[in-house]
């Protein structure tokens, strides 16, 4: 699978994608990851990519033209599909990774300043993401977070595929508890039901802690999972 990343500064993707289980898989040629300069899809001298907006806001906006150049000339496929990481997007979520991870292709657009011009996302890209309810100073750093949400669901890369399916929000809830040796730490006992042998009073136990997690950290999952099923 191939990312391609569009962004006015390039540099901060230097050595982000070094390590761990993402490094591993460039290695072996289970992804690609390709950073674009904005920039050189400019047609000017000075290679503007931003400008004033109209009506007298605040702020700097990223111009069209060079944006839809970019995808023009990076796009290997018409269905390929295209993001704009902004503010303004739907929330990124697992299911959006799985889907991505389907496409031999995705282009991110990295936002900036302002705002991007309003025509990138009505003629251009298939849908702005955004990865939460906050501000960043760009999108690059969200691009980081799909790059390795989306890789997770790429054959191959992670290497027990079984944990993937049993991740956090996989269910539509957050994942029960782990725990690991010691058995006993500064007083604190690992829960004997995980020591019984019972796999199906295992498979409760797991159960009940993480729909309790769930509602203690994130009830707006238990409630729009009862509106599911309901």
């Amino acid at each position: 699978m191939r990312f391609d990343i569009i962004t006015i500064f390039p540099e901060m993707f230097t050595g982000v994608f070094s390590g761990g289980i993402i490094n591993k898989a460039l290695e072996r040629d289970l992804i690609q990851v390709f950073i674009h300069n904005l920039r050189d899809y400019t047609s000017d001298k000075h290679r503007q990519v931003d400008d004033r907006p109209f009506g007298g806001d605040q702020g700097m906006v990223l111009k069209p033209e060079p944006i839809f150049q970019a995808v023009k000339e990076i796009r290997e496929k018409l269905e390929t599909p295209v993001f704009l990481l902004s503010p303004q997007g739907k929330r990124f979520q697992t299911a959006m990774a799985e889907d991505m991870a389907d496409h031999s292709q995705i282009i991110l657009i990295c936002g900036r300043y302002e705002g991007v011009d309003e025509r990138v996302a009505d003629h251009l890209v298939t849908e702005e993401i955004s990865i939460g309810d906050y501000i960043l100073t760009g999108g690059e750093p969200a691009a980081v977070i799909i790059v390795d949400a989306v890789s997770r669901y790429v054959p191959s890369v992670v290497g027990n595929e079984r944990s993937v399916r049993q991740d956090s929000f996989s269910k539509g809830i957050l994942d029960h508890p782990h725990y690991t040796r010691p058995r006993e730490y500064q007083g604190h006992k690992v829960p004997d039901v995980l020591f019984s042998g019972n796999h199906e009073q295992i498979e409760s136990w797991r159960r009940k802690k993480a729909i309790e997690k769930t509602r203690m950290n994130r009830p707006d999952l238990i409630k729009k999972k009862s509106s599911q099923e309901s």
